[in-house]
């Protein structure tokens, strides 16, 4: 995976971002989802990088990136603050304007930069993700039952001690045959580091805290993205079944909206690259 892409640390105010970035043409940012690293993205980086510059970092908090500050409120891990921080290390890279798609918590990210930052988007693709305010408007016992852990990760200290007390017990779908070893290797590290495990539950702790105000003023001041927005989602996924069609959520938000299902479970770039890798390619205008 990433054949012929660069590794690299990019420093900016809050710290040091890993990433990877390789290929030619236009630039497009894509962004993960919990737990996984940037490696998630190899298949997916390796089917696009003959027609875009592809830039594929671990979130702040993930990975091999800088871990933000501790705050009662968590405001350091909010989205806000992680697209304010992504969109500086673009810049750094040379890119002022860019393509961001963004899977899971990576797609909260990627619609914060899409609200914050209009002026550096062009284009915007959500994969299985919905505004934080929308998921909690709409948490009902389905939801409770299967996305508990929102509210679990919510909690001071006990998330970080369940998961570290056995990794590969809380994230027991993780599978090096299916994600690919170096994948594996990475995400392991991650969940195997008390900092990185810290990190990462305090994404979910912000949007518990503080993203979900953001996009509530948001709402409340009729702001909505700009850009043309793709909305994909996994059809052996739960999203769909727990919300129903999630154009006609994310419709409220954006001016120009498409969208469909792909055929995978949840981790989709993992499980069926192809698709995903034709799906974003089009959207941006280049069919592969």
């Amino acid at each position: 995976m990433f054949e012929g892409f660069e590794l690299q640390y990019v420093a900016i105010a809050e710290g040091a971002i890993r990433l990877r970035i390789g290929g030619s043409g236009p630039p497009v940012l894509l962004l993960h989802g919990h737990p996984r690293t940037h490696m998630t993205w190899g298949k997916v980086a390796d089917l696009l990088s003959p027609f875009f510059t592809v830039i594929c970092p671990d979130l702040p908090g993930f990975g091999r990136s800088y871990i933000p500050a501790d705050t009662h409120d968590s405001r350091h891990s909010s989205k806000r603050a992680k697209a304010a921080a992504l969109v500086d290390m673009m810049k750094a890279l040379g890119f002022r304007k860019f393509a961001v798609v963004g899977h899971d918590r990576g797609a909260l990210s990627a619609f914060r930069i899409a609200m914050d930052h209009a002026d550096h988007v062009d284009r915007l693709v959500i994969i299985d993700g919905l505004p934080v305010l929308e998921h909690l408007e709409r948490a009902n016992w389905e939801f409770a039952r299967d996305w508990y852990h929102w509210f679990f990760f919510a909690q001071p200290d006990k998330p970080e001690r369940a998961i570290l007390a056995d990794p590969l017990a809380w994230y027991d779908t993780l599978r090096p045959d299916a994600m690919g070893r170096q994948a594996y290797d990475d995400v392991l590290e991650a969940i195997s580091n008390p900092l990185v495990v810290h990190g990462m539950i305090e994404d979910y702790r912000a949007g518990i805290r503080v993203d979900h105000i953001h996009d509530r003023q948001d709402r409340d001041a009729a702001r909505r993205i700009a850009c043309p927005t793709l909305c994909l989602w996994s059809q052996r996924d739960d999203l769909e079944q727990i919300y129903g069609d999630p154009l006609a959520i994310w419709e409220t938000w954006a001016h120009d909206l498409h969208g469909f299902g792909i055929d995978s479970g949840h981790h989709v770039a993992e499980e069926n690259p192809s698709a995903l890798a034709q799906a974003i390619s089009a959207f941006l205008g280049q069919e592969m």
